[in-house]
């Protein structure tokens, strides 16, 4: 396929948001044309893409009109249509990751019942389908209920401890998980190539925003004894290879307050609890995925430094064109680098950018975590 990268060669993603920004600067280096559908007509690919064409994701005709004009099709979105891609490989065009893959993990219910067929350790959990069969579970509470589908950034998800709780959960398709009273949560990503090569960047170490269940920061690697890191790095990879998956693959766990390691959801793609990969390991998670859906051999994901990445969200209050504070302190920090992911208007908790920190002091990268955070605001 390398001779085919100076000849015309179209890669198709569906979705346009900061993760098709992401490969796309990764792209360039293979001197790869990138084509991006999205329904943003200002989605932070459009400037960028060799073609930018908006358009539904989840439209059947649309994403197959989109597709038949390129010679792979990869995705930065789960929410997209499955039936247009399942007829797409059909008809001889590569879709990575699988198409039938990407359905399983559309539905949380479905991805829970796959962990448990194949003897993956999770959360205990029961399926539910709708608000007042969750009310034949109260002895699961405390516990989380979460959509079916459509759940994305937190959105979708709402933590139930007590029956006078029992009115928040959706009167929809969805599961009722046991809540976890876990020390850490951790995320592995994981590539895999057509040939079967597997390659694991390090275990992170996810800090989540106490109100809006979004990833305000990570470290990495993290903070966790070498055995629990071969541990995590192991489940990881039997997730992939029981999914058969070919591209990248986001693994978020919980580490439990006895030591034991839980799956609690997967993202089929280049993840948040990647970013930082662009500065600190010797491969990015974008170019990995990029290697993975070509069948090139993967690259090394080692660690050059160790590294915290702190989103950048919009401030609570404020929605309108975005106007930064701040970024200028910020860049004075001794080894932070700002990403801004293109995104014009600002609303609270939008992912509007992060900050890379490298340090090889942990000490000193935990402070400048803390300064980042309170120094560069994004404001309307």
């Amino acid at each position: 396929m390398s001779a085919a990268f100076y000849q015309n060669f179209k890669l198709g993603v569906l979705g346009g948001g900061q993760l098709g920004r992401m490969l796309i600067q990764s792209a360039i280096d293979f001197n790869l044309d990138v084509w991006i559908l999205d329904p943003d007509e200002n989605a932070p690919c459009k400037n960028i893409a060799t073609q930018f064409i908006q358009g539904s994701l989840t439209d059947f005709d649309t994403v197959y009109a989109f597709g038949k004009k390129c010679d792979l099709i990869t995705i930065e979105i789960e929410n997209v249509n499955t039936a247009a891609l399942k007829k797409l490989k059909e008809e001889g065009i590569e879709v990575y990751p699988e198409p039938q893959i990407i359905e399983l993990i559309q539905d949380k219910r479905e991805q829970k019942t796959f962990y448990k067929n194949h003897q993956i350790p999770t959360a205990d959990f029961v399926l539910t389908e709708n608000r007042e069969d969750v009310r034949k579970y109260i002895t699961m509470l405390p516990a989380v209920h979460k959509l079916g589908k459509e759940g994305y950034d937190g959105r979708g998800v709402q933590k139930i401890t007590t029956s006078q709780e029992l009115e928040k959960a959706f009167d929809a398709p969805g599961l009722l998980e046991k809540l976890i009273d876990f020390e850490k949560e951790l995320a592995v990503i994981v590539a895999r190539n057509a040939a079967g090569e597997m390659s694991t960047f390090p275990v992170v170490e996810l800090v989540f925003h106490p109100e809006h269940n979004l990833v305000e920061y990570l470290f990495a690697p993290a903070r966790i004894s070498e055995q629990m890191a071969r541990d995590a790095d192991s489940l990881a990879k039997k997730v992939i290879e029981k999914l058969g998956m070919t591209g990248l693959l986001a693994v978020e766990m919980f580490l439990t307050k006895d030591g034991n390691l839980l799956v609690n959801e997967i993202a089929p793609r280049t993840h948040n609890s990647g970013h930082h990969s662009i500065e600190a390991n010797i491969t990015s998670q974008f170019e990995q995925h990029l290697r993975a859906i070509l069948n090139m051999p993967l690259g090394s994901t080692a660690t050059k430094i160790p590294a915290a990445m702190v989103n950048l969200l919009g401030e609570d209050g404020y929605t309108g064109l975005a106007k930064l504070e701040g970024l200028e302190d910020v860049l004075a920090i001794e080894g932070a680098k700002v990403h801004l992911y293109g995104k014009k208007l600002t609303k609270p908790f939008r992912k509007m950018g992060h900050i890379t920190i490298v340090d090889q002091d942990l000490n000193r990268l935990k402070e400048k975590v803390q300064q980042a955070k309170q120094t560069l605001k994004i404001k309307a």
